[in-house]
């Protein structure tokens, strides 16, 4: 008499604080650092500060609907999941594979960021030009200490989902206490009267301009809150739902408050104006205004561990968006395959990390633009989440939605549909151009093979519960 095997299944060891760090973590990169000098020449100090807070009140309503949705449908494959009820398999597939780059384009990113990073504390890193790429040089040692960050990141995620969000909570939490020091040293040392101009443009109309050009942004630096829609198959056996949307909210109100609150101690320690085009601005300002390199350095420190915790939040919602489309034969349904001893899903891991690879050797060139590409991409995943649940996906029989949490939904449609035609439309600034295009075009018939290879044309199958 044969046994029957039992499906090997996701680990479940999730709860709400490494739901949080996944959601922050995914989110809050090391832009603070690195093109501060970008926020304050569009915004000036307060402008910036009033389009994040404006930008964070705005995905709220987002927030909120992906705290319904995942409570009610946990599923690694988040959007997938919801679009299939609703739509056909082809928006299903277009729709996961827009957001399957959101997140996979960080990656490649981060892994090349990182050397740029280090750069400045050890210069040897930019010793040895290897090749050029789209007139940018590609560096051996940055390369390769970028392919070893990428292996240790994909060894990490592949020995299970408990070592990896450890990892986070240990980066996430080192950054939030390097944040908290420099931001009570600023407060003590900064003076106000640098904060003058308060906005980038004058007048009353330039005021408004400011703030628009910061809110135009935010959308991108606060991608990442979604992520826990794409581990939420891992959540422990006693997690209640409503974490799920607690730790969604948490992780919104503290990015906008992050960004806020370095917009304000940075020009308070040093006059902003003279900050733009100045590499590494946040860690210059301290460094002059405290005539210290240490400073400097602690705050790099900070950034440094931004950038692992952001590669890492995302190379986990990546990971499991292929494994989500992989059991459902959007693509190979070999994707979805899960390690029977770590129970992680080694091989679309495999596949994330192989691209990743790859990219990394391409340089700053050709991930610049593509990078672009991703707050179009989660824009459509926000849009299509707010969608299916106007539609009906994760509602209670017994219990249907109120009017209020409608609302929310048809307003945060209304965001993310804002945010896709500002990517698109030529006559906003900030509007994708033909470099994007053509990532995107690329990415869509790379996506568009797989889906054919995998014979999800003709596949009825759908995933119920």
């Amino acid at each position: 008499m044969s046994e029957e095997r039992v499906p090997v299944t996701l680990a479940r060891k999730l709860r709400t604080l490494e739901y949080f760090t996944l959601a922050f973590g995914s989110m809050v990169g090391a832009g603070w650092l690195i093109i501060i000098d970008d926020w304050l020449t569009r915004g000036g100090p307060l402008g910036g500060i009033l389009g994040f807070l404006l930008g964070s009140l705005l995905l709220i309503p987002i927030g909120l609907t992906y705290g319904r949705l995942v409570a009610g449908l946990p599923d690694a494959g988040g959007e997938v999941a919801y679009t299939e009820r609703v739509f056909p398999r082809a928006v299903s597939f277009v729709t996961g594979w827009f957001v399957v780059l959101a997140y996979l384009v960080v990656c490649p990113w981060e892994a090349v960021a990182i050397g740029k990073l280090l750069s400045r504390v050890a210069p040897v890193l930019d010793s040895v030009e290897l090749y050029r790429f789209g007139g940018q040089p590609v560096f051996l040692y940055r390369l390769l200490l970028g392919l070893a960050v990428t292996a240790f990141i994909c060894y990490l995620n592949y020995r299970g989902i408990r070592s990896s969000a450890t990892f986070q909570n240990v980066c996430t939490f080192g950054l939030l206490a390097v944040f908290a020091v420099f931001s009570a040293l600023g407060l003590v040392r900064g003076d106000l009267s640098n904060l003058t101009p308060l906005f980038s443009h004058p007048g009353a109309g330039g005021a408004l301009v400011s703030i628009l050009l910061v809110l135009q942004i935010v959308p991108y630096f606060m991608t990442g809150f979604e992520a826990v829609a794409k581990s939420s198959e891992e959540a422990h056996s006693d997690f209640q739902p409503t974490g799920f949307r607690n730790a969604i909210l948490l992780a919104i109100a503290v990015g906008g408050f992050f960004y806020a609150t370095v917009l304000l101690v940075v020009p308070m320690v040093h006059p902003w104006t003279e900050l733009a085009a100045i590499p590494f601005g946040t860690a210059v300002a301290f460094e002059r205004a405290f005539g210290s390199r240490a400073i400097g350095d602690f705050i790099l420190l900070g950034a440094l561990l931004s950038l692992f915790k952001v590669f890492n939040g995302c190379f986990i919602a990546a990971t499991r968006m292929v494994y989500g489309m992989g059991k459902r034969g959007l693509v190979h349904s070999s994707l979805a395959s899960v390690h029977p001893r770590f129970q992680t899903p080694h091989l679309a891991i495999a596949f994330v990390g192989l691209v990743t690879v790859l990219s990394t050797f391409l340089g700053d060139a050709l991930l610049v633009p593509l990078s672009e590409l991703g707050s179009l991409a989660i824009a459509v995943g926000w849009l299509s989440a707010c969608v299916c649940f106007l539609k009906g996906v994760s509602w209670s029989a017994s219990r249907p939605p109120g009017r209020g949490a409608l609302w929310m939904a048809g307003f945060g449609a209304l965001v993310a549909l804002a945010l896709v035609l500002m990517k698109l439309f030529p006559f906003v600034p900030g509007h994708m151009s033909w470099p994007q295009y053509l990532g995107l075009f690329v990415w869509m018939s790379l996506g568009f093979v797989l889906w054919w290879a995998a014979g999800a044309r003709g596949d009825p199958r759908r995933i119920t519960r």
